[in-house]
């Protein structure tokens, strides 16, 4: 394994990928041992470029992405940010880096712990769906590898017309949504059981604790 002072010097690029918390040490270790112009990437949520900067050499180009899990099947979404001292040819070489993991936006890093909240963290909310989904499938008298891949599948169709459509989620809700009918049913018990409103409150709540983090780290 290759140590971290061994990599700063023969990596083109650093990618930064450690926790917040931890973060410190590390930069304190290679800091001096980075050259001005080499472009650092970091993926530590909650973690400002200033942050980087104060601990790098003076002027080292600094971006900040944002991705998630999905990386591991090619289906990530990062969000990129360029520091004070990166330009528009290091945001393309960062984007360059992550395209192939899936797709990429440019943001203002001030809407970073709010990506972080919402596509960062993202995964785990449709999972926790998903298995609260099953679970009624299961309540409802499914087997659970039936109920399984009626929801699994049922989500990845759902995503592919929201990408593809263009439509309005709303609008695509309504498609579904029939006078009187079943779908109205269970739209309104989760409507009366605050579903709505504690999604808000979660990702709220998620882009605080990304504040936090940064707040510790300093």
């Amino acid at each position: 394994m290759v140590d971290n002072l061994t990599a700063v010097g023969e990596a083109d690029v650093l990618a930064v990928a450690v926790k917040p918390q931890d973060a410190a040490a590390l930069l304190d270790e290679i800091g001096p041992k980075v050259p001005a112009d080499k472009l650092v990437i970091s993926l530590c949520a909650g973690l400002t470029t200033g942050f980087f900067n104060r601990r790098l050499p003076e002027g080292t180009p600094v971006v900040r992405v944002m991705t998630n899990t999905p990386a591991l099947v090619d289906q990530a979404m990062s969000a990129i940010s360029a520091g004070t001292h990166a330009t528009g040819e290091h945001l393309a070489l960062a984007e360059e880096m992550f395209t192939p993991l899936g797709a990429t936006v440019r943001v203002p890093e001030s809407q970073q712990d709010a990506v972080t909240a919402l596509s960062g963290s993202g995964p785990a909310y449709f999972y926790l769906l998903v298995e609260a989904m099953v679970d009624a499938g299961i309540l409802l008298g499914l087997p659970r590898q039936v109920a399984h891949e009626l929801i699994v599948q049922t989500a990845i169709g759902s995503a592919v017309m929201l990408r593809d459509s263009g439509e309005h989620p709303v609008k695509l809700r309504e498609a579904v949504t029939s006078p009187a009918g079943t779908t109205i049913s269970a739209i309104r018990e989760l409507e009366n059981h605050g579903v709505r409103a504690a999604m808000l409150a979660a990702l709220e709540a998620a882009r605080d604790r990304a504040r936090e983090l940064a707040a510790q780290s300093e």
